[in-house]
């Protein structure tokens, strides 16, 4: 959540920058600041009356032992008991009310992000390798059904749509990229591989920002309050919610691989074919927590490890930058890398890379001691190492040869097995 004081200090320039995301957040920037007010005059005054009803219950002490009548003194300390409970009622319900509308508000987009309303208005950063050339062109559900890799039919008998059901060598295949891309976030960039649950508690979806604003989209049970998680940026992060660590900690590098659940899967007609947009689909995911000097430079070498494994796989894909209209609730800058899919002619993303700033730290408590023994605010990243379906998508659409087989790159062929499929 964003520092109460930045609403104290400039409620303008909050309402500015909030306003560049093009959503009604920054209506909600007066309501925070008038429940703030109220709160803190609430305790003031409750703070006046303790004070006075101290005074008063000694001075009924002194009259006792004076032989007087304390009948007129207590009446007024229980009348100050009396305002003092009252008040306290206002400030609880004033303070819920702020926390309430602090969760709902959006990260600020930091200043150099490009200003614009959708994703149409997102600039493109970088473009790697080239788009391949083929003759005879068949997308990866053609491929999937010619070599037995998708069981589509029986995904949805099981389950539903939004689903899928791997098979012999697509079982395989999924299975070997998982492991390359662990590899090469642990053996090469540095990260630490972690296994996490995929139940976590309401305070771990608040704590990232799932929750309260999505609470729809995601897949939870009441009866125990706990949620399948969307993204392992979740458990991650989470690992360090109510921690004070030491300076000398920073920066933690974590990766982990886990399905994810998301009710919504899209909207009719956009990106339903096949396996490119999932009510559940694996995902190796990266998280950094990071020195706010550092999380700037943080955020390019992140984009870089998760770039890293296309270029490994020699997929032709491109970064863009996400313009303030398209950020993510939490994310105060974020780029995006997009794998080519020439069977859907088009870019998918397979890996959001974000810098949260202090956003999800201050939700779940996150700090660390700076050199003068002060707690400070840690800064948190993700990004994902990647999204499995859409780097699945792209390697069968990609590697797709004039036979009918798919070529199996290079370095995932330890990992596979073969040098093709068909």
């Amino acid at each position: 959540m964003l520092d109460i004081k930045l609403f104290r200090e400039d409620p303008d320039a909050i309402k500015e920058r909030l306003n560049t995301r093009h959503d009604s957040s920054a209506e909600l920037v007066d309501e925070v600041l008038e429940c703030d007010v109220i709160r803190r005059a609430v305790e003031t005054r409750k703070q006046e009356l303790q004070a006075k009803r101290k005074k008063m219950s000694k001075e009924i002490g002194m009259l006792r032992g004076q032989g007087e009548d304390t009948t007129q003194v207590e009446t007024e300390v229980k009348a100050i008991g009396d305002e003092i409970k009252t008040l306290e009622d206002e400030s609880h319900k004033a303070a819920t009310r702020e926390t309430e509308l602090l969760l709902s508000i959006p990260n600020i987009p930091y200043k150099d992000c490009p200003e614009g309303e959708c994703e149409d208005c997102n600039p493109e950063i970088t473009v790697w390798g080239e788009k391949p050339e083929l003759a005879e062109l068949k997308d990866h559900t053609e491929l999937a059904e010619q070599h037995g890799l998708i069981d589509f039919e029986a995904a949805a008998k099981i389950t539903g749509s939004g689903f899928a059901l791997y098979r012999g060598a697509g079982a395989r295949l999924e299975r070997a990229l998982i492991n390359f891309l662990l590899d090469t976030q642990t053996e090469e960039n540095g990260y630490q591989e972690v296994n996490v649950p995929h139940l976590v508690r309401r305070e771990s979806m608040i704590g990232t920002g799932q929750l309260p604003k999505f609470e729809h989209d995601m897949y939870g049970f009441k009866d125990d309050d706990l949620f399948l998680v969307p993204t392992a940026e979740v458990p991650l992060t989470n690992i360090y919610r109510d921690t004070i660590l030491n300076s000398g900690q920073l920066p933690i590098k974590m990766v982990t691989h886990t399905p994810c659940f998301r009710r919504e899967a899209g909207s009719a007609g956009r990106d339903n074919k096949g396996i490119i947009r999932m009510h559940q689909f694996d995902k190796v995911e990266l998280v950094q927590i990071v020195h706010p000097d550092e999380s700037f430079e943080s955020l390019k070498q992140l984009t870089t490890h998760a770039e890293s494994v296309l270029q490994k796989l020699g997929l032709h894909y491109r970064i863009i930058e996400l313009c303030t209209g398209d950020l993510g609730f939490s994310a105060a800058k974020t780029y995006d890398i997009e794998v080519w899919a020439p069977g859907q002619g088009k870019y998918l993303e397979v890996s959001s890379c974000s810098n949260f700033g202090d956003y999800q730290a201050r939700r779940m408590k996150l700090r660390y001691k700076d050199e003068n023994g002060k707690n400070q605010f840690c800064h948190t990243l993700n990004g994902s190492g990647t999204a499995l379906p859409r780097l699945y998508v792209a390697l069968l659409e990609q590697y797709q040869q004039a036979d009918g087989s798919i070529k199996i790159p290079d370095v995932l062929q330890p990992y596979f097995g073969a040098k093709t499929i068909g």
